[in-house]
Formats: structure tokens, sequence, C-alpha cells
């Protein structure tokens, strides 16, 4: 800091600033320099004369008249006091001051709730003994007490800004009041407690009266209602007085009316007032009521409208009569109402229960669907699966993404699906059949295949007897590529590698295998028209004709019976050319025809014109017999054809009981009988030229899905044998219950204890294992007769 006399050294030059100095700061009353204005205007004064001036303000404050003091100078008298250490006895005399300022406030208080008997006039005691707040004049009162209390918080804060040099440094050591506000708010609770408890219960009770009022649909005055829980919570009322009545009485309230509700609105209707009450008191939480109250007040509404009615909300309970509103909304694909579903329950962690109605649904009609086995449900059952997957899948994505929800998706068509063993199985593989075909009637395009493949495949996820599925599904793979039905190669395979990509590259090995011999037998049939001396061969035993054969490995394909046919001469020999062929190429195999799978194609003559005639062989060779004559009985085409019986019948029905009727048939009927008698039908008409009647090749009978279920059974038989073996050889010795525990988690497919107990009887038949001595219920292994 300057000095004097560089102040002075300063002055020199008129036009130059004086420059700013800064002098060190004396203590107040100190005399010096000669400057009168350091002088403090109150250090003449006793703390007596202070604190009249104090006092006056303090009175005047209260009496809403005006100060005489200015406010700067009452600082500086609160000022002169604690720095002349009277801190604690102006600290005394301003509780004496407040105490008075707090009894007179609660007097006000009184008159405004009108007189000493507010409380008992505003309210009225019910038979319940709650006392109630009458509607005629509450409002009107809880205005005017607002009123007085904003009056006293004013005047309350105008005497801590006065004595602010006590606030902060007296109070701050020597208090445990954290200012003069908080002061004057103790003295007013303790008079409150003590004397006021009318004024006190007017309060809470007009305030539980608002919310009471607004709940019920009544306008209420918001800014007053926060007022007044503003009063509660600064004198330590909130939290100990009003919250419990306000709980109990919220409880009561909505206990009565969720009952009411229940009774009065269906499942939906109920759902949204749930969500709006849950809405209302959170934002009435926010506008009036304190942040402590959300979570128990939005807790207490929770457990009152919500998980006493859970039951109800499922379908079940008290009220019967509501019992499908939970499936209604689930067959009606009600999203929103189900999200909201799953946001309610989601408040009381009820989620567990909605999840179990949802699969006990979601069973129910799976059953429905599945449980027909008649053939025309049957029919039905895959598309209708197919649906209900659809539906749920949109449940979940727009309702219950939840992943316990999904699980239960899953468990619940795992479990219809397969409730009737390997049936369900069969029907999705006749279902990917006829949607690779190009759908049928419905004319699938390639893009509405891949979705139906999608579709397909979601199923195929929850059948346990895949193995069933891969029996009947390459028996239709054979067909659609033997007779060239397919609607794409391509979408064959795309098919084949989603099955690989689920089940991995084991379960389509033979389905690959499949469609390597076809392009094979392409290889084949080019070579064989590619030889000059192969076709001067069929030309001059058959010709005319052209010959194409399918070389399918055995293993790969089904397993089809060898089946006798007579042809024409020619046409044997025709066949005999191709072997001759194919032996010289590939030495060392061997060629098994299959004529039940071998088609042609013949020109016959009608009396309106030829026709090329789509045929099997069987079918063809029925009409060859009808070269030499018009009419043959049945034992004749028997005996010329050499098919077999029940092969032949069907054959015949195709030809003189189907929609191309090419033979006619007597007497009339859709049964062949021993006695019947068949004739050309040279009448035969048709609007196309070429006609194909060999669709039954493509029908599968009920004898054909038996045999191949019974397939099915012998694999699962060597299956469940090998599994054994494999198990006893590692394990040694192993009780039956945990010998049964292994083979359920090592097979793949649904089996039953009786059958295992069974393949385990003939295994220790066979003499592959043993039982123990001691212990008919422990098995180990023996000497093994066969090598295995």
């Amino acid at each position: 800091m300057n000095s004097a006399g560089s102040m002075s050294a300063s002055v020199g030059t008129s036009k130059r600033l004086k420059p700013l100095v800064i002098k060190p700061m004396r203590p107040r009353g100190e005399a010096g320099g000669g400057g009168s204005e350091n002088v403090c205007p109150t250090a003449s004064l006793t703390r007596e004369d202070h604190w009249t001036r104090l006092q006056a303000a303090i009175d005047a404050i209260q009496t809403e008249t005006g100060v005489a003091t200015s406010l700067e100078q009452l600082y500086r008298s609160v000022e002169e006091l604690c720095v002349q250490k009277h801190g604690a006895w102006l600290y005394h005399k301003l509780q004496a001051a407040c105490d008075q300022h707090a009894v007179q406030a609660l007097e006000s208080l009184r008159v405004a709730s009108g007189d000493e008997s507010a409380a008992a006039s505003m309210h009225e005691l019910h038979a319940d003994g709650e006392l109630q707040l009458q509607s005629a004049s509450t409002e009107t009162k809880l205005g005017s007490l607002a009123r007085v209390w904003d009056r006293y918080c004013a005047q309350l804060h105008l005497v801590r800004h006065i004595f602010l040099y006590l606030d902060r440094t007296y109070l701050l050591q020597h208090s445990p009041h954290r200012s003069v506000f908080d002061m004057g708010l103790m003295f007013f609770r303790q008079h409150l407690d003590q004397s006021y408890q009318s004024v006190q219960s007017t309060v809470v009770q007009g305030v539980l009266w608002s919310i009471d009022a607004e709940r019920r649909g009544d306008a209420v005055d918001r800014a007053l209602l926060k007022n007044l829980v503003r009063m509660l919570a600064l004198l330590g009322l909130y939290d100990v007085v009003f919250m419990p009545l306000f709980l109990e009485r919220s409880r009561a309230f909505y206990v009565e009316e969720s009952q009411r509700q229940v009774v009065e609105v269906d499942l939906g209707a109920y759902l949204l007032y749930v969500e709006r009450r849950l809405r209302e008191e959170g934002g009435r939480c926010d506008a009036v009521l304190e942040g402590m109250t959300r979570v128990l007040l939005l807790k207490t509404v929770e457990t009152c409208v919500i998980e006493p009615h859970v039951g109800y909300m499922l379908g079940g309970g008290e009220h019967p009569e509501d019992a499908s509103d939970f499936a209604k909304m689930l067959d009606g694909d009600a999203h929103e109402d189900l999200k909201r579903m799953y946001d309610v329950f989601g408040k009381v962690r009820a989620h567990k229960a909605l999840c179990a109605a949802f699969k006990g649904h979601l069973k129910q009609v799976g059953v429905r669907i599945g449980s027909d086995a008649s053939p025309e449900k049957d029919a039905e059952m895959i598309p209708a699966v197919i649906l209900l997957k659809k539906r749920m899948d949109g449940i979940l994505d727009r309702c219950f993404d939840d992943i316990m929800f999904r699980d239960a998706v899953k468990d619940g068509f795992g479990y219809f699906m397969n409730l009737r063993g390997s049936r369900p199985a069969e029907l999705l593989a006749k279902h990917m059949d006829s949607v690779l075909k190009g759908g049928g009637k419905a004319k699938f395009t390639e893009d509405d295949v891949e979705a139906a493949l999608d579709s397909c495949l979601a199923l195929f996820r929850f059948i346990s007897g895949k193995d069933a599925f891969e029996a009947f599904y390459k028996k239709d793979l054979a067909k659609r590529l033997l007779f060239g039905r397919s609607i794409s190669m391509d979408t064959e395979k795309s098919a084949i590698s989603r099955l690989k990509a689920e089940c991995g590259a084991h379960f389509t090995s033979k389905l690959e295998g499949m469609f390597t011999d076809s392009d094979v037998s392409k290889d084949i049939m080019g070579s064989f028209r590619g030889s000059k001396e192969a076709q001067e061969a069929l030309a001059e035993v058959c010709p005319g004709t052209d010959i194409g054969v399918q070389v399918l490995t055995s293993g790969l394909w089904p397993t089809y019976p060898v089946a006798n046919c007579n042809f024409k001469t020619s046409l044997a020999e025709g066949l005999e050319v191709f072997k001759k062929h194919y032996l010289q190429k590939y030495t060392g195999r061997k060629l098994m025809w299959l004529h039940s799978l071998g088609t042609c194609v013949m020109k016959v003559q009608f009396k309106t014109g030829p026709k090329e005639l789509a045929l099997s062989f069987f079918q063809a060779a029925v009409l060859m017999a009808f070269e030499d004559t018009d009419t043959l009985p049945f034992k004749d085409i028997a005996a010329a054809t050499g098919i077999e019986d029940s092969e032949l019948r069907r054959t015949l029905q195709s030809l003189a009981c189907g929609r191309e009727r090419v033979l006619s048939k007597n007497p009339k009927g859709k049964e062949i009988e021993d006695d019947d008698m068949f004739s050309f039908n040279y009448e035969y008409t048709s609007k196309q030229y070429r006609v194909k009647i060999n669709a039954i090749q493509m029908k599968e009978t009920a004898d054909d899905s038996r045999k191949t279920n019974e397939t099915v059974m012998q694999d699962r038989q060597h299956q469940i044998d090998a599994a054994i073996v494999r198990i006893m050889k590692t394990r040694k010795m192993l009780s039956h219950k945990l010998l049964m525990s292994e083979l359920m988690t090592q097979l793949r497919f649904p089996v039953t204890a009786v059958d295992l107990k069974k393949r385990v009887e003939s295994l220790i038949e066979r003499e592959y294992m043993e039982r123990a001595s001691d212990d008919a219920s422990v098995y180990f292994t023996s000497h093994d007769p066969h090598g295995m």
C-alpha cells in the first residue's frame, strides 16, 4: 500500500488523476486520522438502547406497522451488540420475542379457523370414529389459515434479515438452530403441540379433505394445498402426523373404490382405471406433496388396486363370470390392453402369475387345435398352429417383451406339439411338402415359400421327435425330386440349409445325398443319350421310345418295396439296354428297378382324337393289357400285369373311379371287387392334350404312413440299445434310476420309461448286460457275446 508521503508526492501535476489509496481498516469506534466518517453511529448507545430499538422494530413487524428505524441501523445495532460480546444476551431477548410472536400467530390461526371451537365445527365424527371435514366452508377457512401462515413466515424472514449478523455468528456456534427462522418455527411447533391441537387438526384434516375431494373429481386450489403441505413440512408435522393419516386414508379410499370397480367394469376398463389412478397420484405428488411421499403413496395405491385383484384380472377368483376376459384379450390380440396389463402387474412383481396364466391359455388353445385327430382337422392343424405362433410372436414383441414370457411360449408350444407322439412331426413334414410344391391352390411365389419355410422351421424347433420328421420329410422330398414337383431346386436347397443350421450336418447328410444322386443321374442320362451304341440298341428293341432313368443310392433314399410288373417285351428290353450301358461304366454295381416309382407318357387314341397320358408304370401296364381287347375282368388284369393285389386295386381306382376315367367299371362303385369288369373308355374327353393321371404316386396312403412310423420306431429301438450299451461300457455298473436319467439326457426323441425298460430287458436277454445278484435295480456289463 502507498504511504502518506507517497500520496503527497503524487500531487505535482493538476492534470494527472489522483491515485487510489487503500488504508488498513481500523476497529469500529477507534478514533484516528481525524476522520469523523469512521466513527460508528451506534457506538454511544447502551445495549438496552439497542434492544429497545430492535424490540420496537420486531413489534412493528408483528403488527404490520411502519418501522421507525432503518433496516441498516437495526442491522448495525445487532452487529454492535455481537461485537461487544452481548450475543448470548441478545439471543435470549430474541427468543422471548419470537416465542411471543409464535403465540400471537397461533391465536390468529385459531381465529382464522373459527375461534376455539374451530376444529369441532369443521369436523364431524362418523360411526367409525374418523374425523371428516365438512365441505361447506372448508376451503374458505383453509385459505384464511394459509394467509395467516404466509404472513407469519414473511415476518419471521424479515426478523431474520435484521438479526442476520447474530444468525451467522452466534447461532452457528452456540445454538442448535441453524437460523433465526428455524428458531421461530421451533417455538411455533412447541405451542402448536401444547395448546393449539385444534389448529393442527384443522390444517391436517383440511389437506386430507381437499385431496379426497380432488380424487372424487372436484376442483381444488392446488396452490393453496401446496402451501398448507409446505407448512406441515416446515413444522416437522408432515412425516410424523400427516403421512400416516394420509396413507391410511388413501388405502381406505382405494380399497373401497377398487372393489366397486371390479364389480362394475370389465378387465380392459379396470386396467385403464388403475393406470389413470396411478398417473393422477404421481402427478399429485409432483404438484402438491413432498418428494418423500411418491414411493409410499404409489406403493399404497398399487397394493390396494392391483395386488388383491391379480386373480380377478387373470380370470379367476371371486368373479368367475369375468374368467374369460384375459383369454379374450389374448384371442383378440388386444395389444394395448395386454401391454397395459404387463406394466400394471410389474408394479407389484406379479409377472410370474401373468406368465403362468399366459402359458396356461396358450396350452389350452394349442390342445384344442391339435387334439382332434380327424383327417379334416389334421389337415388344418399346422396352418392353425403357424397362425397361433405369429399371433404369440406379435404379443411378445409388443406386450410381453420378456425372456420369461418367451420361454413360456416355447414351453407351451413344446407341450401341445408333442401330445400326439410323432403325428405333429408327420403333419409338419406334409405341410412343408405342400409349401415346396408351390402351395397347392394358394399358388405361392418363391418369396411366399421362403416366409412359409421360416414359419415351419419355427414349429420344427418345438418338435421333440425330429427323427420322425426326417423320415416323412425324406419320403416327400424323394417324390418331389423323382416326379419333378418342386417349385425350384434353389428353394429345396434353402430348406435343407435351414434344417442343417438347426440340427447339424448329420441330420441332413442323407437329404443332401439325394440331391447329389439327382445331379449324378443327369450326368448318367447325358452319357446314355450321347452314346451312339446305346441309342442304336434302344432304337432297335424299342423304336420311338425315350427312356429316362434316375439312379438312387441305396441307404440315402427311403426304402421302397420291390414290386413286380409285366411290361411289353420291347419296353423291358429297352430297360436292359440302359442297364448294360450303366454297368459298363460302373462295374461291380447292381441295379434294382423300382417300378412303383416309374412314370411314362403314353399316346392313346380316343374317339375325339389322340391324347398323351402321363401315367405311372402300373397304370401303363394296365392300359397295355387292353391293346388286344376292349374288356377284361379283374382277375385277367391281375394275371396280365403281375401287380400286387392292393396296388392293382389302387391303380384301377385311379383309372376307372377318379376324375380322368379312361376305363369304365361294371358295376359302378368306388371299391374294386374280384368280379368287376373293366372296359376301355373310347368316349373319354378332356380339354387338355396331355392329361396327368399319375397323381396316385404322389398320394400317401394310411399304410405308407404306418410303415414309416414303424421304421422310425425300429430306428429308435436301435438308438436306445446303442445308448444303453455305450453308457454301461463307460460306467461299468449303474443303478436303474441313474441309467434312466442318463438315457433321457442323451436321447433326442420322446421316450417313456416303459419303452426304456423294455429295451433294458431285451439287452439282458441277449446278454449285453446283467442284473446284480444282490440288487435287481443295479446293472453291470457282461461279456459281449456279439462283439459290440
